[in-house]
């Protein structure tokens, strides 16, 4: 079982930037990337950014040249840093780890609210 807790939303204006956290605990043992994902209000639950254990990255191409994930393995935390937010990233974050099967191995956590005011 991997644990799993988002923190760092939060209420911000167009422009402005967030960071989110994720700590990882539990059985890391199988995890090959690591993940956030977001749902914006009546919209299904989508992946934002990716990180492999051996750092490439991945984005949507909505998010691309303003948000950042990285990880530090030492803490086993990774983050999203958020920059020249708009409104429609307004939505609940969440993270979770990815197998090396490509399935989702952390219970899905309430989320942290990010909220982007024009």
């Amino acid at each position: 079982q991997v644990q799993l807790v988002e923190s760092g939303g939060g209420l911000v204006q167009a422009g402005g930037s967030l960071r989110l956290s994720c700590e990882v605990s539990g059985n890391v043992d199988s995890v090959k990337s690591m993940a956030w994902y977001r749902q914006a209000p009546g919209k299904q639950r989508g992946v934002v950014a990716i990180i492999t254990k051996d750092g490439t990255t991945n984005y949507i191409n909505s998010v691309k040249g303003r948000f950042t994930i990285s990880r530090d393995n030492a803490k086993n935390t990774f983050y999203l840093q958020m920059k020249s937010l708009k409104p429609e990233d307004t939505a609940v974050y969440y993270c979770n780890v990815i197998s090396y099967y490509d399935v989702t191995l952390g219970t899905w956590g309430q989320g942290t609210q990010v909220t982007v005011s024009s």
